[in-house]
């Protein structure tokens, strides 16, 4: 790793472990102020404080420190409350890392004592520094263009949630009003003709005195294909159904609030997809990175944050323990022998790089995989676990070399 790597902060748990430090301050992130914990080689307490969020005293405290020797930062938050010092400590020339709440977690149960502080803490994230420099994550880069995509992408997340919530709530209150009509808006609720429908006739009461006529005349502009076969299924669904559940009445009032927000939510994150591709197009390694069959927008701009350019992981190995996708070997004696998926890794980096390998069941060579782990006796999920972490292979020699995808021919395939 050249000093320019380690000036900039990028960080992973062997580099780290490679470099000689005289200080390790572990730094428990909160909004007010932080509780700053160093410690020396020997274990010994340098400074153990309540540090206000503030540049200025950050400033001073990691000057004294620097004097000692090379320091590196360690905190629990590298984002959102911790980014003022991680920011700090970079423009400073100060290394850092990142210890997961995971691991944090069950480093502290190997310490004395039940008590939850953040004294407490931040000796613990001292401590594993020095002690146990595996633990350690890296820190991501302050590239500009990273940061900013990172914000994005949060936000772009959030939305997934509220639109995931939305429209749970929408089917539930179909389903316990009119199951029938559910059954036909349940799955298209994300079109803009089901949305126009519920917010400008709310439910089965207001579909059916609408009549056919007005149904097409709302349809029609935003399904011009298939507005016949909408229309026709709302009609019949609405005949199926005599009797008037409770709860109808309301349900007619607040679905077409529903409907609005879920409208506007979905707008949101087109905008925000939009954003994302002009973000990932700014970046060299988008088109090494989406020249693989299933990596689209979203998940080629989670890859990237998480990944970067790869060069924190020696091998594949590493990036798909990192990612939760390599087997984990469980043996005890004769009566405990296999291998189970790991439970731990990065939850982010396993979805993205899962729900690209299920993206990429279109392209052939992803498909013969797939097929040849389903033909032995593989169940959906594990084929695709089992297509994500070979897709990881190809992936990271993708990154190492900054070379596109090359498919396989046939024979190799």
């Amino acid at each position: 790793m050249t000093s320019g790597q380690r000036q900039r902060g990028v960080k992973e748990a062997g580099p780290v472990s490679q470099v000689s430090y005289a200080v390790f301050l572990g730094l428990d992130v909160g909004k007010e102020e932080h509780h700053a914990c160093a410690l020396n080689t020997a274990g010994e307490r340098v400074y153990d404080k309540a540090l206000p969020q503030s540049e200025a005293k950050l400033r001073e405290v990691l000057t004294e420190l620097s004097e000692r020797g090379p320091v590196l930062v360690i905190v629990d938050q590298p984002a959102s409350i911790g980014a003022l010092a991680v920011t700090l400590a970079r423009a400073m020339g100060i290394d850092l890392a990142y210890l997961p709440g995971l691991a944090m977690r069950r480093i502290a149960d190997l310490h004395p004592g039940a008590a939850k502080t953040d004294a407490r803490d931040a000796f613990i994230i001292a401590e594993a520094a020095r002690t146990m420099p595996h633990s350690l994550r890296r820190v991501s880069t302050d590239d500009e263009a990273l940061a900013d995509l990172e914000v994005i992408i949060g936000f772009d997340d959030d939305l997934a949630g509220e639109v995931t919530r939305i429209t749970n709530r929408i089917r539930g209150l179909l389903t316990q009003v009119h199951p029938a009509l559910e059954r036909v808006l349940g799955p298209k609720i994300h079109q803009r003709a089901v949305l126009e429908l519920l917010a400008r006739f709310g439910g089965p009461q207001g579909l059916k005195a609408a009549g056919r006529r007005r149904l097409t005349a709302t349809v029609k502009p935003r399904a011009p294909r298939s507005y016949t076969k909408l229309v026709e299924s709302i009609v019949e669904a609405l005949d199926q159904q005599s009797v008037t559940v409770p709860g109808t009445r309301a349900a007619e009032t607040v679905l077409p609030q529903l409907a609005r927000q879920l409208s506007g939510l979905l707008d949101q994150r087109a905008t925000a997809a939009a954003q994302i591709e002009d973000m990932l197009d700014a970046h060299p390694l988008s088109k090494v990175l989406t020249s693989m069959p299933g990596i689209g927008v979203r998940t080629g701009a989670r890859i990237l944050l998480e990944v970067g350019d790869g060069s924190a992981f020696p091998t594949s190995g590493h990036l798909a323990a990192y990612a939760g996708l390599a087997p984990t070997t469980r043996r005890s004696g004769t009566s405990i022998r296999g291998e189970r998926p790991a439970r731990g890794g990065n939850k982010q980096l396993k979805r993205a790089f899962f729900l690209a390998a299920f993206a990429s069941l279109s392209d052939p060579t992803s498909r013969a995989y797939y097929d040849r782990k389903r033909a032995q006796g593989k169940r959906h999920n594990a084929a695709l676990v089992c297509l994500a972490r070979r897709r990881i292979d190809v992936l990271h020699a993708m990154l190492r070399n900054g070379a596109f995808y090359d498919p396989p021919t046939p024979a190799a395939a």
